[in-house]
């Protein structure tokens, strides 16, 4: 029975990792990450450090710091560059990626992805003018289009006009051939115009028959349909929990299961914070418990299964001298949320008894700050701080400046120290009865 499950998650985990469409979704992710953060910190910035609002708790605030408000404006941009533009750079990398897959290097092929895209999204939008009049602006792409919000119709717009292009290309019967003499860019340009023209004219006439037949577009048959149900699921405890779980069953294995299942949840995570990014950056109510840095912060705390507490755990109550010897050499790597060494060193990995608070720390952990979240003590997450930040710091910095939040996450630790201490006796034990 052990064989086959072991066979069947194997099977799983390289299905996804060799799938290309899931792979080029994973690393077009891990890519756009730094643009993320970059967006989420120039938020904090401006509310911490520059908001000028009376009673505001912001460094401007403090006699003689009012300069710093004048620095507003610029963290303002930069957060409006990166952060209302993230499905746009999705459709980008992914694009680059996919095409890498296919073996095709064009520089064309990203401009092609977006215009695809492009041509999916409304460009008039419907206003209220505020005197009971009504006016229709064209020409227009709102950032509902560009922002999270876009990136699922993103990812299939890119995939889907990527594969085209890149079987008409691969196919070389679309390709206008050139004189020898005409140099190498020019003729490239005209050796890839028929599978731009095709790709482009393919997706906007399937997006405009779509939208004649059912009288919807597809940017919002997808969002209605698909993408909302997912965040429902995902971002509520239950789903959120099943996910946790399929990720530490994964790394029981030898998996990494945190970047395994990363394609699936990703999109519809990353679009949660999004949320609670903007509703922070307006000043409005946060409107999400679970989000991406929120799976960072209570789930994979010092690493994925919350190893710190197994750490801590074990220089206290472990008489087995191997396994203090590899926890002392964890400690530092712990601190950045590294836990490889006691993953594959104790090891976790295959070890029953290690195996089970192994999936359970991070499950529990979760649950209590859901509730500490709902009932208002720990702040929810607004900011995308890197995963590598120590812990109670990442909180503290992901909250916006919730001592809750750190105090929360300080907390989940030494829940895990605690669901770790049976095991680790137990591990004694075995070790005796070994001898």
């Amino acid at each position: 029975m052990k064989e086959k499950l072991m066979n069947g998650l194997m099977g799983f985990a390289m299905f996804l990792q060799n799938q290309k469409h899931f792979r080029a979704i994973k690393n077009a992710f891990s890519s756009l990450l730094p643009i993320i953060i970059v967006g989420s910190f120039c938020t904090l910035f401006s509310n911490v450090v520059c908001n000028t609002t009376p009673g505001y708790f912001s460094l401007a605030n403090v006699p003689g710091m009012s300069w710093l408000g004048n620095l507003a404006p610029m963290f303002t941009a930069a957060n409006y560059g990166t952060m209302n533009f993230i499905a746009v750079g999705l459709v980008v990398l992914l694009s680059m990626e996919l095409g890498e897959s296919c073996g095709v290097h064009d520089r064309v092929l990203p401009i092609v992805a977006v215009g695809s895209y492009i041509s999916l999204c409304s460009t008039t939008m419907i206003v209220d003018g505020g005197d009971g009049a009504v006016y229709e602006i064209a020409n227009a792409l709102t950032n509902q289009f560009t922002s999270a919000q876009g990136l699922f119709v993103g990812l299939f717009a890119s995939i889907g006009s990527t594969e085209l292009y890149c079987r008409l290309v691969n196919s070389g019967k679309m390709e206008i051939k050139m004189p020898k003499k005409v140099p190498a860019d020019v003729s490239r340009s005209f050796a890839v115009l028929f599978p731009c023209v095709i790709t482009i004219f393919a997706v906007s006439a399937i997006g405009t028959a779509f939208e004649m037949i059912t009288g919807m577009t597809i940017f919002s048959a997808i969002t209605t349909f698909i993408q909302r149900p997912l965040a429902n699921v995902l971002t509520g405890l239950p789903g959120y929990l099943l996910l946790v779980f399929m990720t530490t069953l994964l790394w029981c294995f030898g998996i990494h299961g945190t970047q395994t299942l990363k394609a699936i949840y990703e999109p519809i995570l990353l679009a949660a914070f999004a949320e609670n990014e903007a509703a922070y950056a307006a000043g409005a109510a946060i409107p999400n418990v679970i989000s991406t840095p929120f799976m960072s912060c209570f789930s994979t705390i010092t690493g994925a299964g919350i190893t710190g507490g197994l750490v801590i755990a074990i220089m206290i109550f472990s008489r087995r001298e191997d396994y203090r010897a590899i926890a002392k050499l964890a400690i530092p790597c712990a601190v950045f949320n590294i836990n490889e060494p006691l993953i594959f060193g104790l090891p976790i990995v295959m070890n029953p008894v290690l195996a089970i608070p192994f999936m359970i720390a991070p499950a529990v952990s979760a649950a209590f700050a859901y509730l500490m979240t709902v009932l208002g003590f720990c702040g929810r997450m607004v900011v995308n701080a890197p995963w590598t930040t120590p812990p109670v710091l990442m909180a503290f910095l992901s909250s916006g400046g919730s001592g809750g939040a750190a105090v929360t996450q300080l907390i989940c630790i030494g829940i895990a120290v605690l669901i770790y201490i049976p095991f680790v006796m137990i591990s004694n034990r075995q070790q005796e009865a070994e001898q």
